[in-house]
């Protein structure tokens, strides 16, 4: 059957914080297919002045969700805190209104079955933020390792250092941001890999974290008000034999945690962190951007080989693809872009990380069967 005519959205904005205003970046270069209609912030007056800031005087503003999805939305930008995640697309979702939510999915595994199973029941789209996905050589990496070319995939190294680049705020609020890196920048590099091999079941995770360098004023300069992980390291075991090697820090006196590496029985492909532009060393190697060079290692004849990769030319805005493509499948009854059950078992690695962190030993992620 095909597909309805694309009709223009009224969208509405939940959360009006720093990346609400790449949210309505996006909307406004959509032009004509979308009308941003409204949108909600619980601090007084701050959805008006985000508003007048983009000079939409005609979009509503509130202090509540409630007042927002009235005025006939279509889809919504969920851009609260983390620990808001969840209540809010679930609102937004029994309102039977379409979902984009920013990542992380949520702060535990149970928020994220909720979200999912609303989506579910709704028959709304609910697709989690990962932008990195939109990148050309995100997709080159999917589609090398998707092609067979590596054989059997065993092992995964994944993550990434900023060697300073601890952000402040609500970031680093426990009851705002639920967690630090992990949730941060760790759901990217997670999403890199997991999608590549087709986002197979977590089963256990052992996992240590830290806080060395946001509580201390030396490199933190809220560090008395530092609350989450800056630091994590996990081993993780996924359906399918393999295992899965993930670091992450916000800090630390290293250049990169490693390169991420896929080994499999016929090759393996390396992927460099990206080595341009200003400042990289201090904040860069972390998957919240684009990748640099990739290297294809694998007998050939018998003969040791390596081969390097050619990068394709990135030609998009990754933010702006995201919020297109959900605006795309929104308009025309599509299905979410990133599928949310592949969201729901990134969600399950990082609830996993974070409870095996705080208990000292590997615990086990239970999935409901019925996923």
């Amino acid at each position: 059957m095909p597909k309805k005519a694309p009709k223009k959205l009224r969208i509405g904005i939940i959360g009006t914080g720093s990346i609400a205003h790449e949210h309505m970046k996006a909307y406004m270069r959509l032009g004509e297919a979308v009308d941003v209609v409204g949108g909600s912030d619980i601090v007084k007056g701050k959805a008006r002045a985000f508003f007048d800031e983009f000079g939409a005087k005609d979009a509503k503003a509130f202090e509540n969700n409630d007042d927002l999805m009235a005025l006939g939305l279509d889809a919504v930008s969920v851009c609260t805190y983390n620990t808001q995640h969840a209540a809010c697309t679930v609102a937004a979702l029994e309102a039977g209104l379409d979902v984009l939510c920013e990542k992380p999915m949520s702060v535990t595994l149970e928020e994220a079955l909720e979200m999912y199973r609303a989506a579910k029941k709704a028959k709304k789209i609910l697709t989690i933020g990962f932008q990195p996905r939109y990148d050309p050589n995100m997709d080159l990496v999917r589609d090398i390792v998707g092609s067979g070319v590596l054989g059997d995939v065993y092992y995964i190294q994944t993550g990434g250092g900023r060697r300073r680049g601890i952000p402040g705020g609500t970031f680093i609020n426990k009851d705002l941001a639920g967690m630090g890196a992990l949730g941060d920048i760790g759901c990217y590099s997670l999403d890199m890999v997991l999608s590549a091999i087709g986002y197979p079941k977590p089963l256990t995770v052992s996992a240590y974290a830290s806080d060395r360098f946001g509580k201390n004023p030396k490199y933190c300069g809220e560090a008395k008000d530092f609350t989450v992980d800056d630091f994590s390291v996990a081993l993780i075991r996924l359906e399918g034999d393999i295992a899965l090697d993930f670091r992450m820090s916000w800090a630390m006196h290293m250049d990169k945690m490693g390169d991420t590496m896929f080994l499999g029985t016929d090759a393996g492909l390396k992927v460099e962190p990206s080595k341009g532009g200003d400042g990289w060393e201090g904040w860069g190697g972390a998957w919240d951007g684009t990748i640099g060079p990739i290297t294809l290692y694998s007998d050939v004849q018998g003969q040791l080989s390596k081969t390097l990769v050619p990068l394709r030319t990135p030609s998009n805005d990754r933010f702006y693809s995201k919020v297109k493509a959900f605006c795309d499948a929104a308009a025309t009854g599509g299905t979410a872009p990133i599928p949310t059950i592949q969201s729901v078992y990134n969600q399950a690695i990082v609830d996993g990380i974070l409870r095996s962190s705080r208990s000292g030993k590997e615990v086990e992620i239970k999935l409901p069967k019925d996923l």
